[in-house]
């Protein structure tokens, strides 16, 4: 805990951000945090709360020791509450800037006062042990000689790697884009995660022997049988890729596209300094699906320079407070603002969401290009204890004009490629099939994890995701294990 009465005398402060029409200009990281005072407060206001849930199964799924380190961050040990924090986390960088903070909404303090700012100040902890020189490398001091294929550098193979590795083995990631990182590279945009934030820490696990292979697509340029062949034990970690279509009238015309090749081709064209292979400016954009990654599209697309935008989403507007759906300490789906919102009501004057909304047909301009969106409203309507169902409303239809289209309605699975081809059994999800805490899957050797394994979720959950695989490989390759 913090100051015994630190809740009490404390209010909850977050990191502001840069004003939206500054921070539209740049894709730099927006926010603005606390200065070591005021930091500490907040670590103050961690009470003895007796259970801490924000550390149980509704809370940090990596079970971060929250309290611990709030309470180092109170009596200012910034040190000691960086060796807290990487005793269950190998990438707080990541999760204290892009994580839902599942933990907060679990805080005891959160059932009548605003929750500790749990997040902010896990991304303070790592942030200054970057500053202080604290992230070096960690070189093992010993070698078992075995050799581990991770397939995909996403949060969850990072973190098996970064786990595997320390345990001794000699680990090579695979990664079919020409940078390492996954969804952390060019899933995510800069304005969230700095790609040099990656990098460095990128270098640092290369720096501690990890081998990368960025640019090498395995099924394509290297078989899986030769991964079986050479190495001891492989784990598929490759993500949740295949995007959710909308198979509507009008689906094949240009300018309709999947939300993470948006993304990812903004990121590249920010960090190669080129224009984008698909650039919002000047356009009526649509973003289908909300989320994060619908968030991510607007404030991108904010950041090219569109000329209007509308977010589209089926689902009814949530609920402002907590419902009877949503209780204490489960994490609420609520009506909130989002940083690429806040953009586009800034500069356009209002809320760019739509809810309740269908779309019907894609209209095209007669030269093969997407000119407009023709739309329904619906009404939800949920019997007890049955699944909520959907009426279109006769008389709603209407017409938006957009030319370029953002899909971003998730995700259905992995690409089956290297699961076919090594003869890996799917799950009714079509994802690969390996019990969650064994992760081995129907072939012997191969391990799966991440989204992969569990279909499309957080980071902080591709992240527990690896330290337990990476567990069970090391358990598999030395008949016991010493990893958390």
């Amino acid at each position: 805990m913090g100051k015994p009465t630190g809740f009490m005398e404390y209010s909850r402060k977050t990191v502001s951000d840069r004003p939206a029409a500054e921070r539209i200009a740049d894709f730099n990281e927006f926010h603005v945090h606390l200065d070591e005072k005021e930091r500490q407060e907040q670590g103050a206001r961690c009470m003895d709360c007796g259970i801490p849930f924000c550390q149980s199964n509704f809370g940090c799924p990596v079970d971060n020791l929250i309290p611990e380190w709030n309470d180092l961050i109170y009596r200012g040990e910034w040190d000691e509450a960086w060796k807290r924090l990487m005793k269950t986390n190998n990438f707080p960088e990541y999760t204290g800037r892009v994580c839902p903070a599942p933990c907060e909404s679990a805080c005891v303090l959160g059932i009548n006062e605003p929750a500790v700012t749990i997040k902010d100040n896990e991304c303070t902890i790592i942030d200054k042990a970057y500053d202080n020189g604290l992230m070096q490398p960690r070189i093992p001091t010993v070698r078992t000689g075995k050799r581990v294929a991770v397939v995909g550098s996403g949060p969850a193979g990072l973190a098996a790697a970064d786990q595997l590795n320390q345990a001794g083995h000699l680990v090579t990631v695979y990664e079919r884009d020409d940078r390492i990182g996954g969804l952390l590279m060019y899933g995510i945009p800069n304005m969230k995660l700095d790609k040099r934030l990656v990098e460095k820490r990128n270098g640092i696990m290369a720096a501690e022997g990890i081998e990368f292979c960025p640019g090498v697509e395995v099924g394509r340029d290297i078989a899986p049988q030769r991964l079986m062949e050479e190495y001891d034990a492989v784990l598929l970690a490759c993500g949740s890729t295949r995007p959710r279509d909308l198979p509507v009238p009008g689906r094949e015309l240009a300018g309709i596209h999947f939300a993470m090749d948006f993304l990812s081709s903004s990121t590249r064209s920010v960090l190669n300094g080129s224009a984008p292979e698909i650039s919002a400016r000047g356009k009526h954009v649509i973003v289908i699906g909300g989320g994060d990654t619908g968030n991510d599209c607007i404030g991108t697309s904010a950041r090219h320079g569109c000329r209007s935008l509308k977010n589209f989403e089926l689902l009814p507007k949530p609920a402002a407070a907590r419902t009877a759906e949503y209780p204490w300490p489960v994490y609420p789906r609520l009506f909130k603002s989002d940083y690429g919102h806040e953009e586009i009501e800034t500069v356009s004057g209002a809320d760019p969401r739509e809810y309740s909304i269908l779309t019907k047909e894609f209209i095209g301009d007669g030269a093969g290009r997407v000119k407009a969106l023709r739309t329904v409203r619906v009404a939800w309507k949920k019997e007890r204890g049955e699944r909520p169902t959907m009426e279109e409303i006769p008389g709603s239809e209407e017409e938006w004009p957009a030319d370029l289209v953002l899909l971003a309605m998730g995700f259905l699975g992995p690409e089956a490629q290297v699961a076919e081809s090594l003869g890996v059994e799917l799950d009714e999800r079509s994802n690969f099939r390996a019990s969650f805490g064994e992760h081995a899957t129907s072939i012997p050797k191969v391990f799966a994890a991440g989204d992969a394994r569990r279909g499309q979720s957080l980071v902080v959950w591709a992240i527990k995701e690896g330290r337990l695989a990476a567990r069970e490989i090391d358990r598999y390759l030395m008949g016991d294990t010493l990893l958390p």
